[in-house]
C-alpha cells in the first residue's frame, strides 16, 4: 500500500528504486536499518557521483545520460501568485518532502522553501531557496523565488543561473507590474518559460483573459494546453488539449492521477482550443506552419515537439492550469517541465577567454571539460560563508583546488554539499550542469571559478539601482556587531548599500524600497542584537544637464617651487540616461596636436568622475552628461595628474552651472487593486501625490489601477491606502526611471539642501 502511494506521487521511474530499498531493509533490525541507510545514500548520491573514467575528448555516455535526464529551474511571479504554494506541492509529490505546509498555515509550520522566521511571520518570500527533487527519471533544481520587487536581485541571480522556468500567474489578477519585471529578467538571461496560470479555485477566474494579458501585455505569442473543467469553487480538473484527456486529481492530497473522457459539454471547448494551439504554433514554427498551410491535422507527437522547440527558442509559452492550494494540476506542470524545457546541454553559455583579448567562447556543457563555474548567491550560515555555485562545465569534487578568476587565488574545495532550502547533504561531487554549494570560500556574487588550466570569466549579473535611503544608527554605539552585520549583508545583496555620509557622519543604508531595508534592520535586530534608529527615508535623487555648454578653465597655483598648471577646454552636453543605463555618462578625448600630453588624460578623466560623484545642487550624483575635451595646455614643469585632474573638476562643475541644471527623481510604476466601491478615492489620493494614470482596468469587482508616482511622495502610501478602502486594497511599486522634477520641488529641495550645508557648518 505505501509502496503504491509513493508509486501515485513519484511517477514510475522513482518506483523502482524506492522498493529496492525496501526490499533489502527487511534483511534484519540492525543491519536492514544501515543498509537502508547506505543504500539510500548511494541512491540519491547517483546523479551526482561520477561513474567511469572520462575520455578526454568525448564525453562520458552516462554523462550524456545525467544530462538528459536533468532540468534546472525557477519559480518566478508577481507576490502572492502562489509561486511557494506551487513550490510546495512539486516537493509533495517528487517525495522530497512527506507534509504540505502553507505559507499562512494554521500549524504555524510554514512552507518548506519559507525557512526564515521572518518569511514565515510576514507570508512572504525574502530570498531564493534552493532545493533538488526527482520526477520519474528526471532530476531537478529547483529554486523558488521572491515576488516582491524590494527583492527582485534574488530573481536577477536566480534567473542567471537557470536553463527554464515556471511563470506562475494568478487566475484572476494575471499580468501584473512584477510580472512584467520578471519576463524582462527572463528575456535578459534568455530563459524559456512554461507560464502556469494559479488560483483556478478563485471568484473571478479567467484564464482566457490572462492568456490575452500574456501575449499583449508581454509580447509573447501563448496558448492554452489545458482546458479547464469548471472554475472558482466547481474547479475539477482540466482538459489536455494535445491528448484529448480529462485529467482529475484525486485521493490523498491529490496524489493519484486519473485520465478520463471528455466531459460532452466541453468537447467543443477542446477541439476549438486544440485548433488555436495549432494555428498559434504556426505563426512560430516552420513545420507546423506548413502543416496549417496544407490543412493536415499534426499528431500529438508533432505538437509535443512543435512545442519544446518553440519554448526553448522562446518564440512561444506553453499555458497550464490548476489550483496549488486544492492540490489540482502539479503533476501536469511538473511533466511539462520535463518535456518542454531544455537540458543543459540545449542552452548556450558563453564565457571570455581573458589570455586572448576576452574573445568570446562556447562553454561545453559536459563533465570531462575543464572546470567552470559561478557563484550566483552568499548566504552567511552557522558553518561560515555558503556559496551557491552553478557547475557549467567540467566536475566539482571536494578536496580539489579550484581558480578564482577576479583575485587569482586557488582556494580548497573543503566541503560540498547540496541544498534542500536551509539543511544541506554532503556530496562527494558535482557534475556539469548541476547547482551546489561551498563552505569557505572568499568571493562575490558574479565571481567566477575554474580549475586553473583556463583564464576566462562568465559574464555576472545586472544589479539594479539602489532607489531608496534611510540614516542608521545603533542604539549601542559600542556594538561590535553593526559594522558586522552591515558587512554581511553587503556580500549577500549586491543591491544593499552602506555608506557614511561626508557631512553628517551618519551610517546610510540603500536599497530598493522601504520594506528592503525594513527587513535588514529587523534582521540586524534578530540576528546580531543590534537595536537601530532609523532616519527619515531619502530618496536617491540625480542632477543632470538640459543644454550644451562650454568651458575653458586654467588651475594655476605657485607656493614656492614647482607650482600648479592645467588647462582645459571643451564642452558639456546632455546625453539620455535611460539609453546610457549602464554607465549614464561619457567622457571624450578630442585633443590634438598634444596639448594636453596623454600621460594626464587619465587624471582628466578622473576629475570629470570626481565631479560626477556629488552634484553642487543637492548633493546627488550626476547623470546623463558628456564632457567633450577639445583642447588644453600644459607646463614642462609645473603640470602634474593632479593639476589636470583638479582643472577638470573644476571646468565641469563651472559648465554644469551654466548648463540649466535640473534634478531628477526616481518616479514608479505603481499597480493598485481596489474594489470598484472605492475607486475615486483611491484615483483621489493619487492625484493629490503628483501621480500620473496611466491604466485602469475592471475585473469582477475589483478594479486594477496603473499610475507612475513619484517616489518621494509615496512615503506612507501603505497606511493611507488601508484606511480608504477598509483594508481591502493593496499595491505594489517597482521603479520606472528618473525624470525631472517640478520647478518649485527644485527649488526647495536646493534651500533645503543650502540650509543643511550652513548648519553644519
Amino acid at each position: 500500500m505505501a509502496a503504491r502511494l509513493l508509486f501515485s506521487r513519484l511517477g514510475a521511474g522513482a518506483y523502482t528504486a524506492k522498493t529496492t530499498v525496501s526490499m533489502f531493509s527487511s534483511v534484519g533490525a540492525t543491519a536492514g536499518t544501515s543498509t537502508q541507510t547506505s543504500l539510500t545514500a548511494a541512491l540519491l548520491n547517483k546523479r551526482w557521483s561520477s561513474t567511469a573514467q572520462h575520455v578526454a575528448d568525448e564525453p562520458d555516455a552516462n554523462d550524456i545520460r545525467r544530462l538528459d535526464k536533468l532540468r534546472n529551474i525557477g519559480i518566478s511571479a508577481h507576490i502572492d501568485s502562489g509561486k511557494t504554494t506551487v513550490t510546495e506541492r512539486i516537493l509533495y509529490y517528487t517525495g522530497r518532502i512527506n507534509e504540505i505546509h502553507e505559507v499562512r498555515g494554521k500549524d504555524n509550520v510554514g512552507a518548506t522553501m519559507d525557512w526564515m522566521d521572518l518569511e514565515r511571520e510576514k507570508g512572504i518570500t525574502i530570498q531564493s531557496a534552493a532545493t533538488y527533487a526527482q520526477w520519474g527519471e528526471t532530476n531537478l533544481n529547483i529554486i523558488d523565488t521572491p515576488g516582491h520587487v524590494d527583492f527582485t536581485i534574488e530573481v536577477e541571480r536566480a534567473l542567471r543561473v537557470l536553463d527554464g522556468a515556471v511563470l506562475v500567474l494568478c487566475s484572476v489578477s494575471g499580468v501584473q507590474s512584477q510580472t512584467i519585471t520578471v519576463d524582462r529578467q527572463m528575456r535578459r538571461y534568455n530563459v524559456p518559460r512554461i507560464s502556469f496560470i494559479n488560483k483556478m479555485d478563485r471568484a473571478g477566474a479567467n484564464p482566457k483573459r490572462i492568456i490575452e494579458q500574456i501575449r499583449g501585455k508581454l509580447k509573447m505569442p501563448a496558448a492554452a494546453l489545458q482546458v479547464p473543467i469548471g472554475a472558482e469553487d466547481e474547479f475539477q480538473g482540466v482538459i489536455d488539449v494535445v491528448t484529448r484527456k480529462a485529467v482529475y486529481n484525486r485521493g490523498v492530497r491529490g496524489g493519484d492521477v486519473v485520465f478520463e473522457d471528455i466531459p460532452e459539454h466541453l468537447v467543443e471547448a477542446a477541439n476549438n482550443a486544440r485548433n488555436e494551439l495549432f494555428a498559434t504554433l504556426a505563426d512560430v514554427d516552420d513545420e507546423m506552419g506548413e502543416l496549417f498551410i496544407e490543412e493536415t491535422q499534426p499528431t500529438d507527437d508533432q505538437l509535443y515537439a512543435a512545442i519544446r522547440r518553440a519554448t526553448i527558442a522562446r518564440k512561444f509559452t506553453p499555458v497550464l492550469m490548476g489550483s496549488a492550494i486544492k492540490d489540482k494540476g502539479i503533476q501536469s506542470l511538473l511533466d511539462a517541465v520535463v518535456r518542454y524545457l531544455p537540458k543543459s546541454t540545449e542552452v548556450k553559455n558563453t564565457m571570455l577567454d581573458i589570455d586572448n583579448n576576452e574573445a568570446v567562447v562556447d562553454i561545453v556543457p559536459y563533465s570531462h571539460k575543464p572546470f567552470v563555474g559561478l557563484a550566483f548567491k552568499l548566504e552567511e550560515g552557522k558553518y561560515g560563508q555558503l556559496t551557491y555555485i552553478r557547475v557549467y562545465q567540467g566536475r566539482l569534487e571536494k578536496g580539489q583546488f579550484a581558480y578564482h578568476v577576479k583575485s587569482g587565488k586557488r582556494v580548497k574545495i573543503s566541503r560540498l554539499v547540496r541544498m534542500h532550502s536551509n539543511s544541506m547533504e554532503d556530496v562527494d561531487s558535482i557534475g556539469a550542469g548541476e547547482i551546489c554549494a561551498l563552505f569557505g570560500i572568499d568571493c562575490a556574487s558574479g565571481d567566477t571559478f575554474t580549475d586553473g588550466t583556463i583564464n576566462s570569466s562568465m559574464s555576472t549579473m545586472f544589479v539594479p539601482d539602489p532607489v531608496i535611503s534611510l540614516s542608521l544608527t545603533p542604539k549601542d554605539k559600542n556594538s561590535s556587531n553593526f559594522s558586522k552585520a552591515l558587512n554581511r549583508f553587503q556580500r549577500e545583496d549586491p543591491t544593499f548599500r552602506v555608506h557614511v555620509d561626508s557631512e553628517s557622519k551618519q551610517t546610510i543604508i540603500s536599497g530598493m524600497g522601504e520594506l528592503h531595508l525594513d527587513i535588514y534592520v529587523e534582521r540586524m535586530r534578530r540576528e546580531y542584537n543590534v537595536d537601530c534608529v532609523t532616519g527619515k527615508p531619502q530618496v536617491a535623487f540625480r542632477e543632470t544637464s538640459t543644454r550644451r555648454a562650454e568651458f575653458n578653465y586654467t588651475h594655476k597655483k605657485q607656493s614656492g617651487g614647482a607650482g600648479q598648471f592645467g588647462r582645459v577646454a571643451g564642452y558639456i552636453e546632455p546625453i539620455d540616461p535611460e539609453e546610457h543605463a549602464e554607465q549614464p555618462f561619457e567622457f571624450v578625448n578630442n585633443v590634438v596636436g598634444g596639448n594636453i600630453p596623454t600621460q594626464y588624460m587619465a587624471a582628466c578623466e578622473k576629475g570629470y568622475m570626481d565631479g560626477l560623484s556629488e552634484g553642487f545642487m543637492v548633493g546627488h550624483p550626476i547623470v546623463g552628461v558628456r564632457m567633450v575635451l577639445k583642447d588644453g595646455a600644459a607646463h614642462s614643469v609645473d603640470s602634474s595628474e593632479l593639476a589636470f585632474r583638479t582643472a577638470t573638476y573644476h571646468a565641469f562643475r563651472e559648465a554644469m552651472k551654466a548648463s540649466a541644471p535640473r534634478i531628477l527623481e526616481p518616479v514608479m510604476t505603481v499597480e493598485i487593486s481596489v474594489p470598484v466601491e472605492f475607486q475615486g478615492n483611491v484615483l483621489g489620493s493619487l492625484n493629490k501625490r503628483k501621480g500620473i494614470i496611466m491604466d485602469t482596468e475592471t475585473q469582477e469587482d475589483y478594479c486594477v489601477i496603473v499610475a507612475e508616482v513619484p517616489l518621494n511622495n509615496m512615503f506612507g502610501y501603505s497606511t493611507e491606502l488601508r484606511s480608504a478602502t477598509q483594508g481591502k486594497g493593496e499595491f505594489s511599486m517597482e521603479y520606472k526611471r528618473h525624470s525631472p522634477v517640478l520647478q518649485n520641488v527644485q527649488e526647495d529641495l536646493i534651500k533645503e539642501y543650502q540650509k543643511k550645508q550652513s548648519g553644519e557648518k
